[in-house]
């Protein structure tokens, strides 16, 4: 799998995610959670982002604003619950221009001969919530930070 699979099967309230990314696990992971690596690569390529809280732990908050050249910004929020880990974070997203309509992600990562497949699977409170994020754009937003993930890994392992 090189590009991101992107899964919505009608009247479920999930979205999956999946995409394989030519690096070790324990980097992929560092590059999730670490808040100098994640503004390199989150997000459409055509917004800056900035972390105004990111407390990767049980109960910690998250909080970033990505904008865009006009200077709009836009919010995103959440919680993680458990430990964060290679095996499974879990966490609370919600867009703060429509509050209210929180999914729960759970991310994973499974690495084979170096390769680490990400899947994110995104289940929402409501079959029209989740339509409602496929219908808001999000697919550029997550193609976008995929390509941008894969050229910082590269980079890393190339440092």
């Amino acid at each position: 799998m090189v590009k991101t699979q992107i899964t919505a099967e009608p009247g479920t309230s999930q979205i999956i995610i999946e995409r394989e990314f030519d690096a070790p696990r324990d980097l992929v992971f560092r590059a999730y959670t670490d808040p100098e690596l994640l503004v390199q690569w989150m997000g459409p390529r055509d917004l800056t982002m900035k972390i105004e809280e990111f407390d990767v732990r049980d109960g910690g908050k998250w909080r970033y604003i990505s904008t865009d050249a006009d200077g709009n910004d836009y919010g995103f929020h959440g919680v993680f619950h458990g430990t964060p880990s290679p095996d499974a974070t879990v966490q609370t997203f919600e867009f703060e221009g429509v509050p209210g309509h929180v999914a729960l992600e759970k991310l994973t990562l499974e690495e084979q001969d170096g390769r680490t497949l990400v899947r994110t699977v995104s289940s929402f409170q409501s079959v029209e919530d989740r339509d409602g994020m496929v219908a808001s754009g999000m697919e550029r937003g997550v193609r976008d930070s995929d390509e941008r993930l894969e050229e910082l890994l590269a980079r890393l392992q190339n440092d």
